[in-house]
C-alpha cells in the first residue's frame, strides 16, 4: 500500500494553501494536532477561514487572536460561546441538514481537515465517530487526516480511500468522552409522559442530556424500536446490547441504526468499531425531513429553553442570550408531522433557577430567538405533564400551556394571559 502521504505536522501544514476554507467536522472528529499547530504557527498564512459546528477546544484563532485567520461557527460549544459572546468568531444561523450546501456556499476554496481511524487493508479510512456534513465532501474536495489510533472504524458512507486525501499524519490520544448527566426526579416523570406514548416498532430521534436518557431508561420493555437519529449515544447502545432496539419495522435502513455522528462514553465508541449494524450517514441525509417522513411511528424528541403562550420554542438562547444554535430540532420536528402515526416533544424543566423563574411564559424573553414555530410544536411536556398542541387555537394553548407550568406561576400566567386576551 502506497503511504508516501503519511507526513509530518509541518508538511501537513504545508499542504494548507493561503486562503483556504478549513472545514472541521464535530466532536471527536476534530483533528487536536493539526489545529494547535495552526493556533501555533499562525503566521504561516496569509488569509485562513475555519468552519465547524461544535469544537472541542477553546483556540487562539477563535478569539480573534490573528485577524486573518476567522472562525465560523455552526453550532457553540462553551469556548466557541465565550468567542461569540465577546464579538470574536462569527455564528451562522442553519438548519443542520442544510450543513452541506451552506459550506458549499460558504466556502471558496474548501478543504476538510478532520480525525480518521487507521487504514484498512483496502486503503480506506473511517472518519469514525462522524459522518455528519465531511462525509458528504468526500470525493468532492481535498481532504487532509489526522489518523487516531482509538477512532472506530465504523461502516457507512464516511470511508475515504487514500486515493481521496493530499496526506496524513498519525497522532493518536483518546477520544473525548462525556458523562453520562445524571437523572433526577423531574427528568423521570417528565420521560414517563414521553416514553408512554412510545409503541413498540416505533423508530426514535434522541439526543443527549438528562431527560433523554431518562426516556432511554424507561423503554426497557419495549420491542423492536428503530433508530433514526443524529446523535448516537449510549443510551441507544445500551438499548441494542439489551435487544430492545432491532430495527425490523423501519421502513428504511431496516435492521439497521442510523446516526450521523456518535458523542459518549469510551463503551460507545468501543460499540460503534466495526458494528455492522450501525450505518453513519451523511447529515444531508439523515436530517432531511423528507427522510425522517418516511419512517412510520417516528418518534423526535427534543429540548427547549422556554416557550410562549403562542407555542414558540426558544431553544438557542437563554435570557436573550445565545447560547448554542438550531441543530437538527427542526428537522425531526418537520419530518414528524409527515410520518405516519409521526410525533414530535418538546420537553423541559418548568422552571429554571431554583424555581425562581418560569420556563412558559406569555411572551419569549427579549431577544430571544423562535427554533420551533408555533406552526410546527406537536406535543410540550413537563414535569406537571402533557399536552398536544398541535390543532389546539391560541387560548386553548395558553389553557394547556399553563397547566404544564409548575404551580406557582400559574395565577401569574392566568393574569397575564388575560391581559393579551388569549383568555377571557
Amino acid at each position: 500500500m502506497n503511504t508516501d502521504k503519511e507526513k509530518d505536522i509541518q508538511a501537513i501544514l504545508d499542504l494548507i494553501e493561503n486562503d483556504t476554507d478549513i472545514i472541521i467536522p464535530l466532536g471527536n472528529g476534530e483533528p487536536d494536532q493539526i489545529l494547535t499547530a495552526i493556533d501555533e504557527n499562525p503566521h504561516q498564512f496569509q488569509s485562513l477561514r475555519i468552519h465547524q459546528m461544535l469544537e472541542l477546544k477553546g483556540r487562539n484563532y477563535m478569539n480573534g487572536a490573528y485577524p486573518h485567520i476567522r472562525y465560523f461557527s455552526y453550532f457553540m460549544n462553551s469556548f466557541a460561546r465565550k468567542a461569540y459572546l465577546n464579538g470574536n468568531c462569527e455564528l451562522i444561523p442553519n438548519h443542520f441538514h442544510q450543513m452541506p450546501k451552506l459550506l458549499e456556499l460558504t466556502a471558496k476554496k474548501p478543504l476538510v481537515v478532520c480525525q480518521a481511524s487507521p487504514m484498512d487493508t483496502d486503503g480506506y479510512f473511517s472518519l469514525g465517530t462522524v459522518a455528519d456534513y465531511a462525509a458528504y465532501f468526500i470525493g468532492k474536495v481535498p481532504f487532509i487526516l489526522q489518523v487516531n489510533e482509538h477512532m472506530p472504524m465504523t461502516n457507512g458512507q464516511n470511508r475515504i480511500h487514500i486515493s481521496q486525501i493530499l496526506g496524513f499524519l498519525t497522532h493518536n490520544q483518546p477520544l473525548f468522552t462525556i458523562p453520562a448527566p445524571p437523572i433526577t426526579e423531574i427528568d423521570i416523570k417528565i420521560a414517563e409522559h414521553i416514553a408512554e406514548r412510545i409503541e413498540d416498532g416505533s423508530t426514535l430521534q434522541v439526543g443527549i442530556g438528562g431527560i433523554p436518557n431518562a426516556v432511554i431508561s424507561l423503554l426497557k420493555n419495549h420491542r423492536d424500536l428503530g433508530i433514526h437519529t443524529e446523535m448516537l449515544t449510549d443510551g441507544i447502545s445500551e438499548l441494542t446490547k439489551a435487544g430492545v432496539i432491532t430495527g425490523k419495522n423501519k421502513n428504511t435502513h431496516v435492521g439497521k441504526i442510523v446516526a450521523t455522528f456518535g458523542f459518549g462514553s469510551k463503551d460507545l465508541y468501543d460499540f460503534m468499531n466495526q458494528n455492522e449494524q450501525l450505518e453513519m450517514l451523511p447529515v444531508n441525509y439523515v436530517n432531511d425531513p423528507r427522510n425522517i417522513a418516511r419512517e412510520d411511528q417516528m418518534i423526535a424528541i427534543n429540548a427547549t429553553t422556554e416557550i410562549d403562550f403562542y407555542g414558540q420554542c426558544a431553544s438557542e438562547t437563554v435570557a436573550g442570550r445565545y447560547y448554542s444554535s438550531t441543530g437538527g430540532q427542526v428537522d425531526f420536528g418537520t419530518g414528524v408531522q409527515f410520518a405516519k402515526n409521526g410525533k414530535g416533544f418538546i420537553c423541559m424543566r418548568s422552571t429554571t433557577k431554583n424555581e425562581t423563574i418560569s420556563r412558559i411564559r406569555p411572551i419569549l424573553a427579549p431577544g430571544s430567538v423562535v427554533t420551533t414555530t408555533k406552526n410546527d410544536v406537536d406535543y410540550v411536556v413537563t414535569e406537571y405533564g402533557i399536552s398536544q398542541l398541535k390543532g389546539k387555537s391560541l387560548s386553548q394553548r395558553t389553557d394547556a400551556l399553563i397547566k404544564l407550568a409548575h404551580p406557582k406561576f400559574r395565577d401569574e400566567l392566568l393574569f397575564e394571559a388575560k391581559k393579551l386576551g388569549l383568555i377571557i
